[in-house]
């Protein structure tokens, strides 16, 4: 009891007029300070902690679950205001279909609970342009929620996405990637444009030439062999030859044209070179396809592990922050030395690049 007094007295401390102006003033100076320097287009987050923050302050678990997403609004604020292009949340894990049904149906009420909330707060998005995309298989889950995913993208979808809040529900890294390459599968399985065009043809005019000189060259070894006397004949008989070879001829030639047409379109159908495949073409079938590199990904409440979450997107120069504070807590407070640490990073990586390009020059 003596610590939901003490909570409930710093909340009311914190949210008091004069120290909230005077937060806000400094958070604004803070977060342009940030501004001066390089900022990640890409931030995830690893919400983490909720449940333990209402166990240790002896409050339910909803009450918990909605402290943490007046944390995510905060957080959200201070991405878009500094700059962040994409933020991408875990919000609900493939693997928790696996916990028992009675657990599994309160996490889904509680799915649309925060989605609803989402809603409520589209303002903020709207604020800083921002639209909502909810990555995961929704094969998975009820049709009800279903519902609630899509009013919740329905109300930002006026945005321009010029930032984008990526919602991962329900979602595993191992999931989206199975997803992608089976995606590439299909593609690389489906055959090219069914009609090719005349260079491709099996029969090129090239070919039909040495076709139609092949045949001349035998008439030619015929008349040659032909008896001396047939020499003799009268004009007009030389015509009526002449006639029938030129008849030949062009049967022939419209024989081999008929054949070159009627093989042209019976050739195999031509499929993309699976050599071509790449990491980007895996990219390209991503759930986060079209987003910049994943820059930060933050973890609250002291647990060190990705729990399946952007596996293919954290790449050589992710950087990768363990946080002890539960996510409740999360605000810049605790990101600003985050955000700190990173534009430190970047600019030595930076200056590295440089060194490594004058040294090629040299």
């Amino acid at each position: 009891m003596a610590s939901i007094h003490k909570h409930g007295i710093s909340r009311w401390i914190a949210y008091s007029p004069p120290v909230a102006w005077t937060v806000r003033q400094l958070r604004e100076l803070l977060i342009g300070a940030l501004r001066q320097g390089p900022i990640p287009q890409h931030v995830a987050f690893v919400m983490d902690g909720n449940r333990r923050f209402a166990r240790e302050h002896h409050i339910e678990t909803v009450e918990g679950h909605n402290m943490g997403f007046e944390a995510l609004a905060r957080i959200l604020e201070v991405c878009y205001k500094a700059g962040v292009k994409v933020v991408t949340i875990y919000a609900f894990s493939i693997e928790n279909f696996k916990r028992s049904k009675h657990e599994v149906d309160a996490l889904m009420e509680l799915a649309k609970l925060k989605l609803g909330q989402l809603a409520e707060h589209g303002a903020l998005l709207d604020r800083y342009g921002a639209s909502i995309r909810i990555l995961g298989n929704r094969e998975l889950v009820k049709p009800d929620v279903i519902e609630a995913i899509d009013r919740a993208v329905s109300i930002t979808a006026h945005n321009k996405s010029r930032a984008i809040l990526n919602v991962c529900f329900p979602y595993t890294s191992r999931d989206e990637i199975t997803t992608a390459i089976k995606s590439t599968v299909e593609q690389y399985n489906t055959p090219l444009d069914s009609l090719q065009t005349p260079s491709k043809r099996t029969f090129s005019e090239s070919h039909i030439a040495q076709q139609i000189r092949k045949q001349m060259l035998e008439e030619d070894t015929d008349a040659s062999s032909a008896p001396q006397e047939s020499r003799s004949t009268s004009p007009s008989s030389l015509k009526e030859a002449k006639s029938v070879e030129g008849g030949r001829s062009s049967s022939a030639t419209t024989a081999i044209n008929s054949s070159d047409k009627d093989e042209s379109y019976t050739t195999a159908p031509s499929y993309p070179d699976p050599e071509t495949i790449t990491a980007e073409t895996l990219n390209e079938h991503m759930l986060t396809a079209g987003a910049p590199p994943l820059d930060l990904l933050v973890r609250t409440s002291g647990v060190e592990r990705l729990s399946d979450f952007m596996l293919w997107q954290c790449h050589e120069n992710t950087s990768i922050v363990f946080l002890k504070c539960l996510w409740p807590e999360f605000d810049l407070w605790q990101f600003l030395p985050v955000l700190v640490e990173w534009q430190w990073q970047k600019k030595k990586l930076q200056e590295q690049q440089k060194s490594r390009a004058l040294s090629k020059a040299e």
